[in-house]
Parts: structure tokens; sequence; C-alpha cells
């Protein structure tokens, strides 16, 4: 997924999240941060929110359902990865990728995973702590690599 893919994507689903939270147009561009004529324009299809105002709506909303099923899951990991090549974290704690995960790879205490949805990766480690997130493949392969090298070498 790209940032365009990204933005298009939100855009789109914009209206059913004003719907879903009950919002007026007035009340949801406010909430926003853009015009309400702005946000007519992005619910018709003819204009769209950007890079900036995509990010504050998938922050803002992060529990819609709506957004949930459009991205595969928190929104937060794709943002980071679109934002970042290659972003790690403190390991923070996941269900598992039990709903909009598929697992690809497993080494050691560590499972590569996919989303069905943006096609970006993640690695996890036993307890289902995410240690990073991109859609570069190659770099997910290179440091689970990485990280089961150095759980051996203990």
């Amino acid at each position: 997924m790209t940032r365009e893919e990204f933005i298009k994507k939100v855009d789109s689903k914009i209206k059913l999240i004003r719907n879903e939270k009950a919002y007026t147009q007035d009340k949801m561009a406010q909430i926003i941060g853009i015009s309400k004529k702005t946000l007519i324009q992005i619910e018709k299809e003819r204009g769209s929110l950007g890079w900036t105002a995509a990010v504050a709506v998938c922050s803002i909303f992060k529990d819609s359902e709506i957004l949930q099923m459009t991205l595969g899951g928190d929104a937060q990991d794709i943002i980071l990865s679109l934002a970042f090549d290659k972003y790690e974290e403190t390991y923070t704690k996941t269900m598992g990728g039990k709903i909009w995960w598929n697992d690809i790879e497993a080494k050691g205490e560590y499972r590569v995973q996919k989303n069905v949805i943006s096609n970006h990766y993640r690695i996890l480690n036993k307890d289902d702590r995410r240690i990073c997130y991109s859609f570069d493949i190659e770099y997910i392969n290179k440091r689970v690599d990485e990280l089961y090298s150095k759980d051996e070498d203990k």
C-alpha cells in the first residue's frame, strides 16, 4: 500500500465514518480541521483529505469499525509503515493476528505475518508482542534472521 492508496481508502470511507459516529457534516469538518465545503467535496469523491488529514481521521477515529475493516486492523501500524521505511518500537502486545493476519514464516520464537488487506508485514515474538513492521519483506526477513540468530547465541 502506498500513501496515495491509504489516502484514497480513508477518503472513500469518510462519509461512512461520519454516519457511524452520527456527526453532521459541520461537526465532522470541525473535528478533522477542514471546512465543511472540503468535506462535502471529499464525500462526493471530488476532493481528497491528503496525508495529514487522513492520518488525523485514523487517529481520532481509531475505534471506528469502518476504518478497522477497511485497513485491516490498527491504522497506526500502516501509518508508521508508510511514514518510515522500517519502523521498530518497544514490543507492543497484539492479539496475535487472529483476524487480519496470515502467518508467513516462523523462526524460533518469532513469527512473520502479512496483513490480508494492507499487505504490510510484522514480526511477533512468542508473547504476540510486535517487534517491527514494514512493507519491505526483505527487511522483515533480514530482521527475523537477526533476532533468531541473536537468540541462538544465548
